[in-house]
């Protein structure tokens, strides 16, 4: 399932991005092209793909500072919706 997740959040970013490749461990914040608002549409980007809503106490760079951590967030937020909508 993680590949799964993040697929699409890597033809996200590589479509706002096509001049790099990312790993999935690389950290694109560190790579210095994404600012503040790439990283808003990033997380409306993943709340609309993966029909997830990111709490506040989400919002932290850590939670998208790689693909890995990405489709970790996404895992987690959708477990939780599984787990209160039991």
């Amino acid at each position: 399932m993680s590949e799964d997740i993040r697929t699409p959040i890597r033809e996200f970013i590589s479509a706002k991005f096509p001049q790099i490749s990312l790993d999935d461990d690389e950290d694109i914040f560190a790579l210095g092209f994404v600012n503040s608002l790439f990283a808003m549409e990033l997380v409306m980007f993943v709340e609309r793909t993966f029909g997830v809503r990111v709490p506040n106490e989400q919002l932290k760079l850590d939670n998208f500072r790689t693909m890995n951590a990405m489709a970790e967030l996404v895992r987690g937020l959708s477990e939780s919706m599984r787990l209160s909508a039991g």
